[in-house]
């Protein structure tokens, strides 16, 4: 489902469900206080009024200078490999386990070619760290700054993508030393963990046209189906361009989770599901420049098994079109646009024929008759049947526009709807000034043409 986020956070853009038919074929900071976050931080040092804010200005801004130093030498040390200096930045009260953490992080990064890495602080409202934070960790000044991973990856990304950092760290004299990066203290501030946080990565570089690159990342558990992805890339992009133009970035950065929990820090909690076959997702879209951050197509731990060769290349294809589309898609527009195009994507030009794309809509029809209304946005987070069914029927429409009409009509009947929520008065009325009929003429020749190709 396409969707954006207004935060930095990845957002998931749409789901891909393995339809029934498909399927055949912290734990690191342990302190016994509560940590409040705060960009203003506690010392000891504590100062009296006299020439406060002009003091504490200067002392915020050398504060976060010094931070952002160590943060600079933290991200240089995981982006090299560098294991003595990162444990040279460590505090001697840091969180037990973090060190490893952070070596293992290092190594598995080493396998990725970044064009960016990087940590930076962001402003947040500050709050201010208890005392007995400090005197637990016996440090003179603790801080839990907004911290952001900055990353990008070479020929992927054509702009970092920005991921939170629940970060605390700790001054004792003039240096300030890594603590955790695993603190959840505010119960919802949580680090952000990518593929390199679960493993070794192989990572499988892919020339998609017009000197473009894009990138396929898993684990050497899953390598067969990273290298399936990546050898279906290039026909599901020359496919995706084909279908909505060339305004779009022509290039995809893919991702094999080898775990549940993997694919569950990388999709969100929201989309964990374990019949979902893959989920795009995106940082927020800027309407203004028409960019997307931080797209990512990311398939499930269990598709390799599940999917058969057809099915896995109709999910990329169904996926990526959600890639090429998404600076031009509103969130919450009519899930049969939004879905049905890109399931007319999956399937277009395949050969397969319209029982074998929409068999739950085949039995329907066959017990039922057509349908004579298009699905609901509800719909299509349904399991089951249901979810089957309005998928398959967001996809007869779209393909008998592209019959009817042309795929031209239907890219355009694409961005005229996929605008924001609409009410079905201004539904009916741009599919009348895209193909020129109205709404009851068109509802009834698509079923009539679902009777005669499903019936």
């Amino acid at each position: 489902m396409p969707a954006s986020d207004p935060s930095p956070a990845t957002e998931p853009t749409s789901r891909r469900q393995a339809r029934p038919w498909e399927l055949a074929a912290l734990a690191g900071l342990v302190l016994a206080v509560v940590v409040v976050l705060a960009l203003t931080g506690f010392s000891h040092d504590e100062r009296g009024t006299d020439g406060a804010v002009g003091t504490a200005q200067a002392d915020t801004e050398a504060r976060a200078a010094a931070v952002q130093a160590l943060l600079d030498t933290w991200a240089s040390a995981v982006r090299t490999n560098d294991t003595a200096r990162l444990s040279g930045l460590m505090d001697r009260s840091a969180s037990p386990g973090f060190l490893a953490a952070e070596t293992r992080r290092a190594s598995n990064v080493a396998g990725v070619e970044f064009s960016d890495w990087g940590y930076e602080i962001t402003e947040s409202p500050e709050t201010a760290v208890p005392s007995s934070l400090v005197d637990a960790l016996g440090a003179d000044e603790v801080w839990a700054p907004a911290v952001r991973l900055r990353y990008a990856i070479a020929g992927a990304d054509e702009s970092p993508t920005r991921k939170p950092v629940a970060l605390v760290v700790a001054r004792r004299g003039d240096s300030w030393a890594l603590v955790s990066d695993s603190a959840t203290v505010d119960g919802e501030r949580r680090t952000w963990r990518g593929p390199w946080d679960f493993g070794t990565v192989v990572s499988r570089r892919v020339d998609t046209g017009d000197g473009r690159t894009s990138v396929v990342l898993g684990h050497p558990e899953n390598v067969a189906m990273v290298d399936r992805l990546a050898e279906e890339l290039p026909a599901a992009v020359v496919n995706a361009t084909q279908l909505w133009g060339p305004d779009w970035a022509g290039r995809a950065l893919v991702w094999v989770a080898g775990s549940q929990d993997e694919f569950t820090a990388l999709v969100g909690p929201d989309h964990d599901g374990f019949g979902i076959a893959a989920v795009a997702i995106s940082d927020a879209v800027d309407p203004d420049a028409g960019a997307v951050t931080g797209q990512r197509i990311v398939f499930s731990p269990s598709s390799a098994e599940r999917l058969t060769d057809v099915t896995r290349r109709a999910i990329l294809r169904h996926e990526l079109i959600h890639v090429a589309a998404r600076a031009e898609t509103v969130d919450r527009s009519p899930m049969w646009v939004l879905e049905g195009y890109a399931e007319y994507a999956a399937y277009r030009g395949t050969g397969e024929a319209a029982r074998q794309i929409a068999p739950a809509l085949t039995a329907q029809v066959g017990a039922e008759g057509p349908p004579t209304g298009f699905p609901e946005n509800t719909d299509f987070s349904e399991s089951g049947e249901r979810g089957s069914v309005a998928y398959e029927t967001a996809w007869s429409i779209n393909a008998f526009v592209a019959e009817q009409y042309g795929e031209s009509k239907l890219t355009e009947l694409y961005r005229a709807l996929a605008v924001g929520e609409s009410d079905p008065d201004t539904v009916d009325a741009r599919l009348s000034d895209v193909l020129g009929v109205d709404a009851e003429q068109l509802r009834d020749r698509w079923t009539d043409w679902v009777g005669a190709h499903l019936g």
